[in-house]
């Protein structure tokens, strides 16, 4: 039978909906998007929600079929207007990335909020780095921070890193160098690699922790490593400060899994 036969078929009704979307992520799980989407599709139009978001994500990233932003538009819009938040959040980044669609950052701060207030932690982290940079929206540091707390509280890394910034450059906060070394401490812990660098920055400087070079470039070698952009600022005065004996163990440990950090 025919991809396009299988589209066509509708659930059978002895079979939950559960059941379906459980063994279309199932499918997906072993890069079967094609499969999946024969499960999602019939699913979609009957109004589910979720199933509409996941075919709204296939038509964006091309998994299954071609790339088509249009399509994946209309899905993820009918999976938004459901209260999909996962739909919510996805059709924001199309507006976000402007990728095939008119880029619209209003619109798209309008859909990360309604996300984040279901509790989507990657819609809550996006909503508030746009709050902080005002990027189409008006600039919020108290509502930033409380939006990077609730994507924290459910482990998202950037968030802690976010965080950790908000007290380094006191936005809506007063300055404190303690907590701003503790989120990014949090944050680096999990590999977040910005949050890495600046850790290794407070360590460099003795700004909030004690001062400890070889723990700065420890973390300033995991930040590189990572890809951070910021590990590159500091990267040369926390050379300049070690030995080769201090910069060997600073690579040594740089090189342990995170779980093994000291």
């Amino acid at each position: 039978m025919g991809w396009l036969d299988l589209l066509a078929r509708k659930p059978s009704a002895d079979t939950s909906v559960a059941e379906h979307m459980s063994n279309a992520y199932d499918a997906a799980s072993r890069g079967d998007y094609r499969a999946a989407l024969a499960i999602w599709t019939p699913l979609g139009h009957a109004g589910v929600a979720r199933a509409q978001s996941n075919i709204g994500a296939c038509f964006s990233e091309g998994l299954g079929v071609e790339r088509d932003p249009k399509l994946a538009e209309r899905w993820l819009l009918l999976a938004s207007e459901g209260g999909d938040p996962i739909g919510q959040r996805n059709l924001a980044t199309l507006y976000f990335k402007g990728d095939g669609v008119e880029q619209d950052n209003e619109r798209a701060a309008t859909l990360y909020r309604a996300a984040a207030e279901q509790g989507d932690a990657q819609a809550q982290d996006m909503l508030s780095w746009m709050l902080i940079e005002g990027d189409g929206i008006a600039v919020d540091h108290a509502e930033a921070r409380r939006w990077a707390e609730a994507a924290a509280d459910q482990g998202v890394a950037a968030s802690m890193t976010r965080l950790g910034m908000i007290f380094h450059n006191a936005l809506g906060v007063e300055r404190n160098a303690t907590e701003a070394a503790t989120w990014w401490e949090r944050g680096a812990a999990l590999g977040d690699a910005d949050g890495q660098a600046m850790l290794g920055a407070a360590y460099q400087l003795g700004a909030g922790v004690k001062k400890d070079p070889i723990a700065a470039m420890t973390w300033l070698l995991r930040a590189r490593a990572g890809g951070s952009a910021l590990a590159t600022q500091f990267f040369g005065a926390a050379r300049a400060a070690l030995g080769a004996d201090q910069f060997a163990e600073a690579e040594r440990r740089a090189a342990l899994p995170l779980e093994a950090a000291p």
